[in-house]
């Protein structure tokens, strides 16, 4: 199951990662990749999403040479098997979701930008369906890969993610898109379903 695991995190990287990059810059002329980290709260961020995003693949590599011990309880076939699908499901929904975005999809924020508000598609169930999908699929990989270093991922991932878009993202989109944007924050949950809408 760890191979499994690792080829279908490898696969999705070089497709949310490279290949969404080249088709945008094909589009584009722009690769969309933003990774300006003007203060403290944006580096935090991109150390705890790359120790994830290294965590998720280590995860696997390391039960498959022996160094790593699965948690027993969570070390079951049907489980495991479970997990693969379900991260599956969430890798899906994050390719699906920056398809949806077209020409206005970014790595990160450029605050010198203004790009669309992307309410169709998934972005009318939650605001941000990328990183639901995101943490769907580290959930299914530490499911598949029940280790310590799978489950510091999912923390690194989340944690991450949560300050990206409470500190980075939605100041950003407030201040860009203005009512539009606070409308569309009250109408639609984060990252679940009626969850975390903001409040007037």
């Amino acid at each position: 199951m760890a191979a499994a695991a690792l080829a279908l995190y490898l696969v999705f990287l070089l497709l949310v990662g490279g290949v969404r990059a080249w088709i945008h810059y094909r589009r584009t002329r722009d690769h969309g990749i933003r990774l300006h980290a003007p203060n403290a709260v944006t580096r935090l961020v991109g150390l705890l999403l790359l120790a994830g995003i290294i965590l998720s693949a280590v995860a696997p590599a390391a039960e498959l040479l022996g160094i790593a011990r699965s948690f027993q309880r969570l070390d079951v076939t049907w489980l495991r098997a479970s997990g693969l699908a379900l991260a599956v499901v969430g890798m899906t929904m994050t390719m699906v979701s920056q398809y949806q975005m077209g020409n206005s999809w970014r790595v990160g924020v450029d605050p010198r930008e203004t790009t669309e508000l992307i309410s169709r598609g998934l972005f009318s169930v939650v605001r941000n369906p990328i990183f639901t999908g995101v943490m769907i699929g580290a959930a299914g990989l530490l499911m598949a890969v029940p280790n310590v270093m799978s489950a510091l991922a999912v923390l690194s991932i989340v944690v991450g993610l949560e300050l990206q878009v409470r500190a980075v993202e939605e100041p950003y989109l407030t201040r860009v898109h203005g009512h539009r944007y606070l409308s569309y924050a009250r109408a639609v949950g984060r990252f679940v379903p009626g969850v975390g809408r903001l409040t007037p």
